[in-house]
């Protein structure tokens, strides 16, 4: 079977292909653009677009002041651009943005404008784009999670290439939020004074080392990894004397792995399972200390969450274990269970779910009664636009030669220039996108931690 990409809507295809016929495609974009214009003439309160397409240049919102750089300019080089907002809304803007159908002078300011004034801007979604917000989230809900989607989903989300993730991520490869320290100058060190090399990878260790002490892992522990990644958290673990069974449904994340954990000297202490959580090994039954799994509960899914939480409580130990979940999440206000394809989950992370940091607690409660105990709920999201902020500079530095040639032979539609720079900007659209929602705390990135009940953190009395 060919190696999958992300795949673009229907909506986008019939788009960038043309498919349309002439003068269908003049009067949808005649209607989109007319009807986007008058969306943003009463939703854009804070801030000013000036927008500049064939017909003229057109301004929106306060007044153009003194501060020329805080005014975001668009372009517009396609008219299907405004087709694409009309029948698929703030997903039709990032495609667009992919395809090249408007340049734009400032992304993150443009990203920023909208959520200074989404509640006004809710104009621009029309009853086409709105119709298939509610089938998408239901679909997702339904089908997105169940066991014969999520080796497809992890496969798109995560066997691109490992040459091509290895050219933005650190070196020990974890595709997570680091956390940053002083050491690094914080959480706008890069800012402030600039990156310096090493930086993401001193503070992804930071990251890792925070994860497995909320686990109090020790020497001779048994931990379960649910959601491997390329073998960071697993081989650190190992080194610190634990023996880590990991899970993960990727053959290019285990092959990683398992050369990673030789060259680090442990592979004895270190076993990839490719299988589904809910298809574990019998032997696993009640024979791990402590669980860890760091940003992968997203695949999981509000109809599943229980299964997930029940599984683990089959595998740990009944007395001592702890289990430490980090999340992507929503806040309370916008948390749904219902959640219609959006950028990243479409074009990132097919069919997953973003849980709130109650509902997470509840689906436990709810599966396992009494069984566990939320010791600590940490939001770390105020480190993740500096994450961010560096795996896109690693990618446009790096994003040349092997990693190109290696994605143009595995995957032939790539192999256009335009293609390749579709690609390429999918992933500067993620990293300034996910930027801004967490900056602006629209999302969040907590840490959940759970034990056994009555287990101290260490002896006090």
């Amino acid at each position: 079977m060919a190696p999958s990409l992300h795949p673009s809507t229907l909506r986008s295809s019939v788009l960038s292909a043309g498919l349309l016929p002439a003068y269908v495609a003049s009067i949808l974009n005649a209607y989109g653009r007319s009807r986007v214009f008058d969306a943003l003439g009463y939703g854009i309160r804070k801030g000013t677009l000036v927008i500049e397409d064939d017909e003229g240049i057109y301004r929106f919102g306060e007044p153009e002041g003194e501060d020329a750089s805080s005014v975001v300019r668009l372009r517009v080089h396609r008219p299907s651009f405004w087709t694409r907002i009309l029948v698929s809304y703030d997903l039709g803007v990032a495609e667009g943005y992919m395809e090249g159908d408007f340049t734009v002078s400032d992304l993150k300011g443009l990203l920023n404008l909208w959520l200074d004034n989404r509640t006004t801007l809710e104009r621009l979604a029309s009853p086409v784009s709105s119709l298939f917000s509610r089938h998408t989230a239901l679909a997702i809900n339904v089908f997105g999670q169940a066991p014969g989607m999520a080796k497809w989903n992890v496969e798109v989300a995560y066997d691109t290439s490992n040459t091509f993730f290895q050219c933005f991520l650190s070196k020990e490869m974890m595709y997570s939020c680091a956390i940053w320290g002083e050491e690094e100058g914080g959480v706008r060190g890069d800012i402030i004074d600039g990156p310096t090399p090493g930086d993401l990878e001193a503070a992804q260790q930071r990251k890792i080392h925070t994860i497995l002490a909320k686990a109090r892992v020790r020497p001779g522990d048994r931990l379960l990894e649910i959601g491997s990644g390329w073998g960071a958290m697993a081989i650190e673990a190992a080194k610190l004397g634990c023996t880590v069974d990991t899970v993960t449904l990727s053959r290019e994340q285990m092959a990683m792995t398992q050369q990673r954990a030789a060259e680090a000297g442990v592979a004895d202490r270190v076993r990839v399972h490719v299988c589904d959580y809910r298809e574990l090994p019998p032997e696993f039954e009640q024979a791990f200390d402590a669980a860890v799994s760091c940003e992968m509960i997203e695949a999981v899914g509000p109809r599943h969450m229980q299964t997930f939480f029940r599984t683990l409580d089959w595998a740990l130990k009944p007395d001592r274990a702890a289990i430490v979940i980090t999340s992507t999440s929503r806040p309370e206000h916008r948390y749904s269970e219902y959640q219609a394809d959006d950028f990243a989950r479409h074009y990132h992370w097919p069919n997953s779910h973003l849980p709130s940091p109650l509902s997470l607690v509840n689906a436990v409660q709810a599966a396992v009664p009494g069984r566990f105990v939320l010791y600590n709920l940490e939001d770390h999201g105020i480190h993740y636009p500096r994450t961010l902020r560096e795996w896109g500079r690693r990618l446009e530095a790096n994003f040349r030669g092997k990693v190109v040639a290696e994605l143009r032979e595995k995957y032939p539609q790539l192999r256009t220039d335009a293609a390749l720079e579709a690609f390429k900007r999918k992933w500067q659209y993620l990293f300034t996108y996910a930027e801004v929602g967490f900056a602006r705390a629209y999302t969040n990135l907590n840490c959940w931690t759970f034990t056994r009940p009555e287990n101290v953190a260490e002896a006090c009395g």
